[in-house]
């Protein structure tokens, strides 16, 4: 799998991947304003798009995976933990934050898995389905290793 900053390329792509455009039709405006603002990645394999996330630091200036979506034929290969463990390797901050629905049962097991810890809730965003927010503490601990590992 390979990880890389979104272009203007990938945006009919991610469309099509996208389960929720079909639904919301106003996400399609907000792919092209994350790949505007280049805080949208996305990971392929062999060229073909499996999903994408969006990382900025809109929150409380940490960290924030605003996005992680992976289109049904990604799913079950990685493609989401690939890209949870690769924002958190290039996160700016000590702290990288998430959240889901508290209904999103795969996403709340996926951020566990990938070392996150439960951090609050917040209520009123969907109407009977709160917001678990989640944070990852190790950021830091994580750039210092890789950067180590890539010293002579």
């Amino acid at each position: 799998m390979h990880i890389r900053l979104a272009t203007q390329a990938d945006y009919e792509g991610l469309l099509a991947l996208d389960s929720v455009v079909p639904q919301e039709p106003e996400r399609a405006g907000q792919i092209q304003v994350w790949i505007q603002q280049s805080h949208c990645h996305v990971v392929e394999r062999a060229g073909a798009l499996l999903g994408y996330g969006v990382l900025n630091y809109q929150f409380f200036g940490h960290g924030f995976v605003e996005m992680l979506m992976v289109g049904e034929s990604g799913r079950g290969q990685g493609a989401g933990s690939a890209l949870l463990h690769y924002f958190r390797q290039i996160c700016r901050t000590d702290k990288l934050f998430s959240s889901t629905n508290q209904s999103n049962r795969i996403m709340q097991g996926l951020f566990l898995k990938q070392g996150f810890q439960r951090s609050g809730i917040i209520e009123n965003l969907d109407e009977g389905d709160p917001e678990l927010v989640y944070v990852s503490l190790s950021n830091a601990r994580l750039a210092r290793e890789s950067a180590c590992r890539s010293k002579p």
